[in-house]
């Protein structure tokens, strides 16, 4: 059963095109991705499926409720982890918490126990009283999305939840999602330029390339479907987009070896 599904989805900026047409279907507790090359229109998507813009035409429906007609319905079933952090370094882990507690309406008498579930779940116990100023990267990560799970939403949005940590902390981040994704089902649409993050994690994903969908299956169907002996899934994103891609198609491969050299040296 479906728990978000977009029709005709687009968006303009004046005479540009950021989204095109997008048609997708998202089941209920599935790990999803949204994978493509800056400018594909990745993040325009989560901005808009999380109700902060609005669709210039179509339409997407989130448990049923509509982005553009039903966004304070949306605003209370979703989950929302941007790629700038949004945890407040003066205060603590558990004072941001709080916080967002009382954002969410959490009722008084089940703060408390909601908090601590949330600290406990994420692993932050022992760190809940220190500012988070002096958190690693991935310890912000995993308060930040503890913050947006506080009222327990059945979907979770994440723009490139893992940018810039180091492998330990991308680690750490990814076993928390995946425990929240099996214990309490949510569904999980996220972005990631990390190819093998995506290959690992996900029950699918879906390629975008100038705005417009490329392709979508599983990892395993999507590297079957090229044709290619041991392909990865950056043999996926190549294959399907490199044709919208100009030169930077042609230089994705040094650019993740790149990446891949920085995060095995720190």
């Amino acid at each position: 059963m479906s728990i978000l599904e977009t029709k005709n989805l687009t968006r303009l900026f004046g005479t540009f095109t950021a989204v095109d047409g997008l048609d997708i279907t998202i089941e209920r507790g599935e790990i999803f991705a949204l994978l493509g090359p800056n400018g594909a229109g990745k993040s325009t998507v989560i901005k808009m499926l999380t109700t902060l813009l609005p669709p210039t035409s179509g339409d997407a429906f989130i448990n049923g409720f509509s982005i553009k007609t039903q966004t304070n319905e949306i605003r209370k079933i979703i989950g929302y982890v941007p790629q700038m952090i949004s945890a407040d370094g003066s205060l603590t882990g558990y004072e941001n918490l709080s916080l967002f507690a009382k954002l969410y309406d959490i009722p008084r008498n089940q703060r408390k126990e909601r908090i601590k579930e949330a600290i406990n779940f994420m692993g932050l116990a022992d760190s809940a009283y220190k500012l988070v100023k002096e958190y690693s990267g991935g310890m912000i990560r995993r308060l930040e999305i503890a913050q947006s799970t506080l009222h327990r939403p059945p979907i979770l949005f994440l723009d490139e939840p893992t940018t810039g940590l180091d492998p330990i902390g991308r680690n750490t981040v990814w076993e928390h999602i995946s425990a929240l994704q099996k214990q309490y089902s949510t569904t999980i649409v996220m972005t990631t330029h990390l190819m093998e993050e995506a290959d690992g994690i996900c029950n699918r994903v879906a390629l975008m390339a100038r705005g417009k969908l490329s392709a979508i299956g599983t990892p395993e169907g999507l590297k079957a479907s090229i044709g290619k002996e041991g392909a990865t899934l950056e043999d996926v994103f190549i294959h399907y987009t490199a044709d919208n891609l100009g030169e930077s198609g042609s230089n994705f491969r040094n650019v993740s070896i790149e990446r891949k050299t920085t995060g095995r040296l720190g």
